[in-house]
């Protein structure tokens, strides 16, 4: 009916639930004035890389190959090659972070490697999301039973319900790098702290209630 009394409300949620992966980059270069020999070194780096990946079993969720990059370092003038660069990438997530900074650790020692992160995130099914979802409804049935009530009247039904997006900021960083390779023996502990994460949801809503009973009248100024 078109003059049927509405009520309009925003439901909303927020929650801070633990990260749920978590994901770094491990860089190993490789230069020499022979191309092969770059070549070769770089590759030689990247399986010591992958080979210090898969011990750690279950608690690797992915590993993926990132940027491959080889370039000629030019002398001064001309075009004659001085040296031949090469750098290769991997990005690993992780899902125990109990062995993370172990791992972290281990690879920064290869040979010609930096480490950056860890970021911390959750996945895009996390459970989080829609607990998220349905306390921003709840939220919004909540409201309109209070508008309701402060009316004198009660929530009929349902006639809207649409989302006003969810979001989750960019995961969390710690920003750490690690240059490896050089000194000897087993490379130190390192204890990371998971970082809390922010989840969000809003919903719009429009409720149809009973005919109001107690109508309050505008203050006058």
């Amino acid at each position: 009916m078109a003059d049927q009394p509405i009520v309009r409300v925003r439901g909303e949620a927020f929650r801070e639930v633990p990260p749920e992966i978590a994901r770094f980059s491990v860089t190993v270069q490789a230069r020499d004035a022979d191309r092969q020999s770059t070549l070769a070194r770089l590759a030689e780096r990247a399986d010591a890389v992958r080979a210090v990946v898969d011990t750690y079993g279950p608690a690797i969720d992915r590993r993926e190959s990132g940027d491959l990059r080889v370039s000629p370092e030019l002398k001064r003038s001309g075009e004659r090659i001085k040296a031949y660069h090469g750098s290769v990438s991997t990005t690993v997530t992780v899902t125990d972070f109990t062995v993370l900074g172990e791992l972290m650790l281990r690879l920064a020692d290869q040979d010609q490697a930096t480490v950056a992160g860890p970021w911390w995130s959750l996945r895009p099914d996390s459970p989080a999301h829609r607990e998220a979802r349905r306390a921003a409804i709840a939220d919004a049935i909540d409201r309109a039973r209070e508008y309701a009530d402060a009316l004198g009247a009660r929530v009929t039904g349902l006639l809207e319900l649409a989302d006003t997006g969810m979001s989750n900021p960019q995961p969390m960083m710690v920003r750490a790098a690690y240059a490896g390779g050089a000194a000897g023996g087993a490379p130190p502990s390192l204890d990371l702290d998971p970082q809390v994460q922010t989840v969000q949801a809003g919903v719009e809503a429009r409720f149809a209630i009973s005919e109001p009973t107690a109508v309050v009248a505008p203050t006058e100024h």
